[in-house]
């Protein structure tokens, strides 16, 4: 213990003076940063301290020079605790760009409570320093922080990289007798760092690149899907929290947590036994429970200390009608269980290539369910399965998401990893990627085109999957003004100026079925008269345009989400009038992604056709070049023309 109290206790928290630390670390010259670049980290620094009984005190120590008036928010002091955890001490400091020096007094510091949204309630908690003096570009704000811990597992977390560029970081671990250390890292080379004996190790990092160059990247990963990050696990023999940084054992820890909430009451099986009444096939038996986690118990998360892990007993969830995202999964199993079908639960990051598979640890912020499916069933209705280590099957599934279809998943989580939560056979797995049929968009139209170039028709366009989301909760939650106002601006993007009548939606809360919109349009100047020619654009109305650009990629591409369009528009031509030029037909074909097009004249109607396939989520940087191409094509079709002339 003496160990641990130098670290904890040292005089690192003077706080009527700028410290030396933040003086020498305010002085350092900074090498050349692009323009992009609003702010830097000076120093940080972490101290992590383990004592006998597994409790630990965090130490940190941060400072960053504003350079531009964007970076201003880079430079806010804050750090969350729950009932579980403590802040010790917090202390700010800032230099402001003239040099004055500032002490902010204890006073000056607040407590936030951070419930809202759809949290009914969760201890967290901050304690933050909003507005700091001299958060000026040119300017340096730093903080000093100890949080004392009581870890649910044994481990933790360095995150080192950010979205703005670190010249300085270093990580140190001490361990009481008797411990032991490894570590995995994410995104990032494996680092042995240095014994400094004495049960004490340091990892160091000089100039850390930001995850994104300050740069806005198109179709890039999020952040904590690149941002470098190590978790140490450590262990002492007979200590509680062990799970020696396996995904098994991460799924063993679990698995205890949730083992007695997924107890079923009488209730859950009377309630279980209606659903499936008359049902003897699985799929529908299976589709009956997961509909009635999905649609009839509310989202609402309650979450206090270990309870942002532990779901809530599946009795309470059932009886109040709400939960989170592992309640709704708890409840779901406890009631499949009743029926006779397995399931499990899933720890998964509700971006995705947030979870490493190469780097065991409980990073995730979402549960989502696996539903074991009998040997030797099959049905095309089962589209999001995994084959696990054990040659189980299952069906994943997450109840939480609303307007997902069941036996789908949404495109979020496809190609993910999370952890299938089955006690000594848990495992992470890789999440299915769907295929292009199964999330659709299918728009046909006849038009009628005029010689002053207006445009008058019905349309009728058919979604289904994940491009269908948006729309369905619009037309199943918002009234008929939202509905009226949402449906003009998806058509204002393609015409200068469109009315719209006679709109119509079926199937909107029906999500195995097609969601259907009609309606009619009438678009003014939707043709350019050029004397006696018309020009008019046959591609009438939606886009899959990509959102690239030209500068060299660095990081990963996603896509995010395999799909296919289909477009099929007739225009009837204006008396008097004839085709002078046609569009040249395109097919492209690039492996991850198809696109082909063709106009033509049928009759005295010009007929476009076309059909896009996106088939990957995501693609190395290195096949930027053939997504730019891909994009070029679309984006040049889109806006082709076909001339039309007086006939003579």
């Amino acid at each position: 213990m003496a160990l641990v109290s130098a670290v904890v206790c040292g005089g690192a928290f003077a706080s009527d003076h700028v410290p030396d630390w933040v003086k020498t670390a305010s002085q350092q010259e900074l090498p050349h940063y692009p323009e992009t670049t609003t702010a830097v980290v000076l120093l940080g620094e972490t101290t992590y301290t383990v004592a006998p009984d597994g409790k630990a005190v965090e130490h940190v120590r941060r400072v960053v020079k504003i350079l531009r008036p964007q970076g201003r928010g880079e430079a806010v002091p804050g750090i969350w605790y729950d009932k579980d955890s403590k802040v010790l001490s917090m202390h700010v400091w800032a230099i402001g760009p003239d040099g004055h020096e500032f002490v902010v007094k204890d006073n000056e510091i607040s407590d936030i409570g951070l419930s809202g949204g759809e949290e009914l309630y969760n201890d967290d908690r901050a304690k933050v320093m909003a507005n700091p003096p001299g958060r000026d570009p040119g300017g340096v704000v730093a903080y000093e922080y100890e949080k004392r811990m009581r870890p649910y597992l044994s481990e933790t977390t360095w995150r080192f990289q950010d979205d703005i560029p670190i010249l300085k970081e270093n990580f140190t671990l001490v361990l009481p007798d008797g411990y032991t250390q490894t570590t995995t890292w994410a995104h990032h080379r494996p680092d042995a760092g240095i014994d400094m004996e004495h049960q004490r190790w340091r990892w160091e990092m000089e100039h850390v690149a930001p995850v994104h160059s300050g740069d806005r990247v198109p179709l890039a990963p999020v952040a904590s899907a690149l941002e470098g990050r190590m978790t140490v696990h450590y262990a002492a023999v007979g200590t509680a929290a062990t799970q020696e940084g396996t995904w098994q054992g991460i799924g063993e820890w679990y698995d205890a947590l949730a083992h007695d909430r997924l107890v079923a009451t009488p209730d859950i099986t009377a309630k279980s036994a209606e659903l499936t009444q008359g049902k003897t096939d699985f799929y529908d038996k299976v589709e009956a429970i997961g509909e009635y986690a999905q649609q009839q118990i509310r989202y609402v998360a309650v979450e206090m200390g270990v309870g942002g892990y532990q779901p809530h007993a599946a009795a309470d969830v059932f009886r109040g009608k709400y939960g989170d995202c592992k309640d709704k999964a708890t409840l779901l199993s406890a009631m499949l269980s009743t029926v006779g079908v397995h399931s499990a639960l899933v720890m998964v990051d509700s971006e995705r290539g947030v979870i490493d598979p190469d780097a065991p640890s409980i990073v995730g912020n979402h549960v989502i369910a696996a539903i074991e499916i009998p040997k030797g069933y099959e049905s095309v209705k089962l589209r999001s399965v995994v084959l696990a280590q054990t040659g189980k099957r299952y069906l994943i599934f997450d109840p939480t998401s609303e307007k997902t279809a069941f036996g789908q998943l949404e495109h979020q989580l496809q190609g993910s990893y999370g952890l299938l939560i089955e006690g000594k056979n848990s495992q992470v797995i890789e999440l299915p990627i769907l295929d292009p049929g199964l999330n659709t968009v299918r728009r046909s139209a006849k038009f009628q085109l005029q010689a002053d170039g207006s445009l008058k028709g019905d349309v009728t366009e058919k979604r289904f999957g994940d491009l269908s989301v948006a729309r369905r909760y619009v037309f199943t939650q918002e009234d008929a003004k939202e509905q009226q106002t949402y449906m003009n601006r998806t058509v204002a993007r393609d015409f200068s100026s469109v009315t719209l009548s006679d709109v119509k939606v079926e199937n909107a809360q029906a999500l195995n079925k097609d969601l259907t919109t009609t309606y009619s349009l009438d678009a003014a100047h939707f043709a350019k008269v050029v004397g006696p020619l018309l020009m008019v654009r046959p591609r009438v109305l939606g886009s899959y345009s990509l959102d690239v650009d030209t500068k060299r990629r660095l990081v990963p591409i996603d896509l995010q989400e395999t799909m296919r369009g289909t477009d099929e528009f007739d225009i009837a031509l204006p008396d008097g009038y004839v085709v002078d030029e046609l569009p040249d037909p395109v097919k492209l074909d690039v492996g991850f992604a198809s696109y082909e097009s063709s106009t033509e004249l049928r009759g005295k109607s010009l007929h476009y056709s076309r059909t896009y396939t996106m088939r990957n989520v995501t693609l190395p940087a290195e096949r930027y070049p053939a997504l730019q191409k891909l994009a070029g094509a679309i984006d040049a079709d889109e806006a082709s023309n076909v001339v039309l002339k007086k006939a003579q």
